[in-house]
Order: C-alpha cells, then structure tokens, then sequence
C-alpha cells in the first residue's frame, strides 16, 4: 500500500541490524517463530496430501453409486461452486495482516475488533446468499445452465446445486477462523483442523453409500466436512483457546471495517487479477491452434501446476511470520528467511521440473493413452514459469504482511494487458510452446521488477520501528 513508501528517509537506519536484535530474548523470540513456521510447513504438506488423496479415492465409489451421469452433474456442481472462492472480497487475506500486527504488538482489544468487523461484513452476506439461492433456486433453470442431458433430473440437480453452493457460501464466514490462527502462529492447528475437513468426507459418504441414501444425500455428505471442520475449530478457538479475540456485535469497530475494506479490496482486485492473468492460456490456444492443442498444453500444464501449489502452500505461513517481525523490527531475520525460502522453493519446483523436462515424454506415453509431452521446448517453458514463480514467491509474502499490495497490482496488470497480446500471436505463429515462454519474458519485464520494489517497500515500513528499539 501506500502507506509503505512514506519512510523512505528511515531505510538506511534498517540496512543494518540494531544491536537490540542481536539479544538472547530476541534470538529465542527468532527461533520460536522459525520452529512455527517450519511445522506449519510440515503441516502444510499433509493437508494438502489429504485434499488431493480423499477425492481421488472416492471417484470409484461415488462415479459408481452415481453413476456416469450424476456424476457428471457432481463435478459440473463443484465447478460452480470453486465460484464462491472470491466471494470473501479479499477480506480474508486482509484481516491475516492486519491480525499478525496486532499479534506481534499484543494489541487485543484491536484484534477483537478487527475478528468482529469482519464476522459482521461476511455473516449476513453468507447468510443473505444462501437465502436468495433457495429462494430463488426453483426458478433457476440448472439442468440447461449446468449443459445437462435431457433424461437428468432437474430436482436432483436442483437439490445437488442449493446444497452444495450453500456449503461452500456458508464456509466463507466459518473460514476466518483459519485467517486468525495463521494470523497468530497457529499455523499447524490449523492444518489439522483443516486436514480434519478434508478426511470428514471419507466417512461420510462411505456411510451414506453404504446406507443407500438419496444421490443429492451422497453428494451432501462429500461437501459438509470442511464447514464441520471450521465451525468445530471456531468453537473450540473463541470458547476454549482464545476467548479474548471472540468476535461480537459489541466490539464491530468502524474504522477497523472501514480499513478492511480498503485492504481486502486491493486483495480482491490482485486476486482477479492474477486468476484471468493464469487461466487465459487454454482460451488462447483454443482459439489460435484448436482443441487438441489446448490437450496437449493442458495436461503438463496441470502436472507441473501441481508443484506450483506444493510452493504456495510452503510459502503461505511465511506470510504471519513476517507480519509479526516486520512488527518488531525484525528485519535481519525477515531477509534471512527470504533467502533460505528462495532457495528452498526453487528447488521444490526444479525437482518436477528437471524431470519433466527429462523424461517427460516416455511419463506421458506410458501414462496416457494418447500421445502427449514431446515437445520439449514446451516443457521447458512450463517448467521456467514455475520456477520463476518459486522463486519470487517469498518477497511477495512479504510484502502481503506489510499490506504492500499496490506493487503487486501494477505489475500483474501490466503483465495481463502485455501477455494476453503476445501469446495469442506467439501462440498462432509459433505454436503453443511460444505461450509459457513469452509468460516467462513478459513476468521478467513487469511483474519482478514490481516484487523487488514492494518488497523493498515492505521492508521500510519496519524501519521506523526498528529505529525505536534502538
């Protein structure tokens, strides 16, 4: 944000480290947060194992309980809803920054009014959603809207899209809770209140199968484990673990609303931003070579794309912890896990990367019945754009802390704007290895000069507070 730039006669004062950083409380202070950090990491992977395992081992059993069909309708559903992701209005994002201040100044009261505010924007509008959607959802007509075959029911389809959009609108809400533990270091229990979501589904639908209940029942029973997960996690965190920072309609704070707003506003924009700048590629070579080139750029693509996320996930808890130290002045430590991320995020995406390169063609072959991944330079694209990725990620979980997000903003649109002329001609005189290629040039030109300079950014924001502990 803005606000970041404003200390700018202060950056030399944080070039060096103070000698009140260098004190044992503040080396075990350090340490705490790398030990968080790292089982927040650990705890990452295993949530993410069990949201990829858990689905992929209820495709046998719900495709034949279903049925090809109602199967089809399932996905379609589960489509639409992945909708309701940016429905938080980047509110979530917001109040994790605006929270690990106050965690790092032990300010509560504010936390409490920030928790409250943002229950009180997003509660009624779930709520007001949800209601719409059943009121309304008989006149809908889904079965032509989903792209449905004549012989599917329109009241199972009806049935299948009120419940599951209903749980994913009603999660939006129930989910802060996850935003406040990352906000306070709780980054591991909130893996496994998460891991716990993903894993309800299991026993849920092996028992509705098993009971031979309706479709719409079956489908119910796939989609409700993360809103128990979340609703458990939040009584148990506001009852039992935090009681202090319980959200209340007493504490609902204006000015904290107001400011939640504005910065989950700018969360908001780079999020949509972000999303049409990395989804456009398939409609490009659609539209420039035809569908079976978006095939064979679409399956590596999703195989590295799996490696990407892997990144993200070790990335996010970067994202609390440097909110605490930029609080506290913490700059030596902020700059050392930088580097130590960078190195260990990149080689997190070199690994796939190498390989697919490599041998891509003969994994290909041998898993696909038709033939895919023989273009080399096509790997090799793919591969640099997530290695690129990797390894920027961590400044930009700095500059997330601090609510440095305008940078970000710019450099993303300005990579939209330039990327998606250059790749639709890159991609019809070339071929589709031109796409990942000219991704790579153009993100050098916009979007990483756009990092260095918010991640400098950030970093003078703490200046000023690291000038007061000396």
């Amino acid at each position: 944000m803005s606000g970041g730039s404003r200390h700018t006669a202060s950056e030399s004062g944080s070039s060096r480290p103070t000698a009140v950083l260098e004190t044992p409380d503040s080396d075990e202070r350090d340490g705490a947060r790398s030990r968080r950090l790292l089982s927040g990491i650990l705890t990452a992977a295993v949530s993410r194992g069990a949201g990829m395992l858990v689905p992929l081992f209820l495709i046998p059993v719900m495709l034949s309980y279903l049925g090809p069909e109602r199967y089809g309708l399932w996905t379609a559903v589960l489509a639409l809803a992945g909708m309701a992701a940016f429905a938080d209005l980047g509110l979530g994002n917001g109040l994790m920054t605006k929270l690990a201040r106050c965690y790092s100044s032990g300010d509560k009261e504010r936390a409490r009014g920030y928790i409250s505010s943002a229950y009180c924007l997003l509660v009624p509008m779930a709520l007001g959603v949800c209601g719409l959607l059943w009121l309304v959802g008989s006149t809908v007509p889904w079965s032509s809207l989903l792209g449905l075959p004549a012989t599917a029911s329109a009241t199972e389809a009806r049935g299948m899209v009120l419940i599951c959009l209903s749980a994913f609108v009603l999660n939006i809400p129930l989910s802060l809770v996850a935003r406040v533990q990352y906000a306070y270091q709780q980054v591991a229990v909130s893996n496994l209140w998460q891991t716990t979501g993903n894993l309800l589904a299991l026993p849920l639908v092996l028992f509705s199968v098993w009971a031979e209940l309706s479709p719409v029942t079956v489908v119910a029973a796939s989609v409700v484990g993360p809103l128990i997960a979340n609703a458990a996690n939040s009584i148990w965190l506001y009852l039992s673990k935090m009681p202090e920072v319980r959200p209340r309609l007493g504490h609902v704070d204006l000015p904290a609303m107001r400011n939640l707003l504005r910065l989950g506003g700018l969360f908001f924009l780079l999020t949509i931003v972000t999303s049409i700048a990395n989804s456009a590629d398939n409609l490009i070579i659609a539209h420039t070579r035809g569908l079976q080139a978006v095939t064979e750029y679409a399956v590596p693509a999703k195989v590295l794309a799996q490696a990407g996320m892997l990144v993200s996930l070790v990335n996010v808890p970067l994202w609390p912890a440097n909110g605490e130290a930029l609080n506290k002045g913490d700059l030596p430590w902020v700059r050392s896990t930088v580097r130590r991320m960078t190195l260990i995020s990149t080689a997190v995406a070199m690994i796939p990367a190498i390989l697919l390169v490599s041998v891509g063609d003969r994994i290909f072959a041998a898993w696909l019945p038709t033939p895919l991944g023989d273009d080399r330079w096509l790997l090799a694209g793919l591969a640099a754009w997530w290695v690129l990725l990797a390894g920027i990620g961590p400044r930009f979980m700095v500059q997330n802390a601090a609510g440095v997000v305008r940078p970000q903003l710019v450099g993303w649109a300005a990579f939209l704007m330039i990327s998606l002329v250059l790749k639709w001609y890159g991609s019809a005189k070339w071929g589709i290895a031109a796409v990942p290629l000219i991704a790579v040039a153009v993100y050098a030109i916009t979007v990483l000069p756009a990092a260095l300079h918010g991640y400098r950014a950030a970093l003078r924001v703490s200046a000023p507070r690291m000038e007061s502990l000396r």
